[in-house]
């Protein structure tokens, strides 16, 4: 069994709602999917690790520890994350 398991990864993404009956960040596998792979093609164009022991490591499992971790925000089409630097 792979761990963590898909439905442990939306619980961890979808823990900072905060108010009841707020629309989800997650609903399905296949967002999971599609956030987990960009951040594994973000890991193979050359972007550091945010986990410790990521070296000889798979690229997307990096990405899965680092999504269970807390360490990487899903943010939602439209959203904008507050602490990003300004796109050039």
């Amino acid at each position: 069994m792979i761990h963590p398991s898909y439905v442990e990864l939306m619980q961890v993404v979808n823990s900072d709602l905060t108010v009841i009956g707020e629309e989800p960040v997650i609903n399905s596998r296949y967002s999971i999917v599609i956030a987990t792979a960009k951040r594994a093609r973000q890991i193979i164009g050359g972007d550091e690790p945010m986990v410790a022991k990521a070296a000889g490591r798979k690229p997307l499992s990096v990405a899965v520890q680092e999504l269970y971790e807390g360490k990487v925000k899903i943010v939602g089409e439209g959203d904008t994350v507050d602490d990003a630097p300004p796109e050039q």
